[in-house]
Parts: C-alpha cells; sequence; structure tokens
C-alpha cells in the first residue's frame, strides 16, 4: 500500500492523484472483476469529461483580467495569506503558485524590485535544506543569496503525517527596503492595509 510505504494519509493521495486516469493492472483486473471495472471507469470518463467542460466554462465567466482585477485579486490574497499585525509585508504558503502571484503583485503596485524580495522556508525533518532552497530559487527566479535561514521543524510530538503533506514546505516572502524602497516598508505596510480596510466597507 503506498499508504504504509510513504506514510502519507490516504486522503492526501486522493487529492494529488484525483486527475491521474485509473489505467488497471493484471492482479486489480482479477481483484474487482470485468463488470466493477467497467462500471468504474465509465464513471471516471464522466468526471473527466464534466472537469474538462467545466474548465471552459470557467474561463469564459472569467474572461480577460485588466489591471484592476489583478489589483483587487492581490489584496484579497494579502487579506488572506498577509501580515496584517506587525507592520512588516510577507505573505506566507506552501503554493509556490500563491508566492509567484504575490510577488507579482508586488512589483506592480507596491513598487518593489527583485532585490527587495528575500524568503525564508520553513520545512520538516524529512526536507533537505539545499533542495529546498534549491528548489524555490529556480521557480521564483530568486536568488539564493536573497534566502534567510531555513528552519526546519524538529519537535518530536508533530505527527508524521505532516511531514510529506508539503512537500517544498512553506515559504515566507519578505519584502526588505534596504534603503532603497519608497517611501518605505512600514509606510507601504499602511497603504496595503489602507486598501483592504477600503474594500471591507464596501462589501
Amino acid at each position: 500500500m503506498i499508504v504504509e510505504k510513504l506514510g502519507i494519509p490516504k486522503s492526501t493521495l486522493s487529492n494529488w492523484l484525483s486527475r491521474i486516469k485509473f489505467k488497471p493492472n493484471k492482479e486489480v483486473l482479477e481483484r474487482i472483476g470485468k463488470g466493477k471495472l467497467k462500471s468504474a471507469l465509465y464513471k471516471q470518463k464522466l468526471k473527466f469529461e464534466d472537469i474538462e467542460k467545466m474548465k471552459v466554462k470557467a474561463a469564459i465567466d472569467v474572461g480577460k483580467l485588466s489591471k484592476r482585477d489583478l489589483f483587487m485579486l492581490g489584496i484579497g490574497l494579502y487579506l488572506g495569506e498577509g501580515t496584517k499585525a506587525q507592520e512588516e509585508i510577507r505573505i506566507v504558503n506552501a503554493n509556490p503558485t500563491i508566492i509567484k502571484l504575490a510577488i507579482k503583485w508586488f512589483k506592480n503596485f507596491i513598487g518593489v524590485k527583485s532585490c527587495h524580495l528575500k524568503l525564508a522556508i520553513h520545512g520538516y525533518p524529512d526536507h533537505i535544506t539545499n533542495e529546498l532552497v534549491a528548489f524555490w530559487s529556480k521557480t521564483l527566479k530568486i536568488l539564493p543569496k536573497q534566502f534567510v535561514k531555513t528552519s526546519i521543524d524538529m519537535r518530536e510530538n508533530k505527527s508524521t503525517y505532516k511531514k510529506r503533506k508539503l512537500p517544498y514546505g512553506t515559504a515566507h516572502l519578505y519584502i526588505k527596503g534596504g534603503g532603497t524602497l519608497h517611501p518605505g516598508v512600514k509606510s507601504l505596510h499602511r497603504k496595503i492595509m489602507g486598501w483592504i480596510e477600503a474594500t471591507i466597507k464596501q462589501i
């Protein structure tokens, strides 16, 4: 069993593999029988057809994004994933796509440049620090020298299932001014908070 060999919960595996078409081997055919297999394959066919149909409809609903659409999307992203209590600009997420979207928003709407980006990675005991840094550096096009110390969660009371649920750890994306970002990180954080407040008041 994959669950037993990798120590990954069945629900997580199901989510990872849900979009891969099922191809039964001889052992599976013998175990479940041709009748049940035919029914399972038919249901799978309907599922994938519906996924593709919904994708097409969703793309039509979204249409072409305007600059304002991207601006508001970034506000929503920061509202959900950004630091709000301290006057620092930081977004935390394990999904590389979310972090890349945050970088694009920072650059387009608050004047951040690549040199202002800093990244800290939080991992688990089964992670190799150098591999984590290499992955995020390549994916985000951030130089390794822009990474601050990677932290590995070594607490013994953590569930073993936690270890492999986040294959690349969690990325903490920081904005550091370094004297070249105007009007400064604190002022820009206050501006982001103002955008969020103005948005919430209208909802």
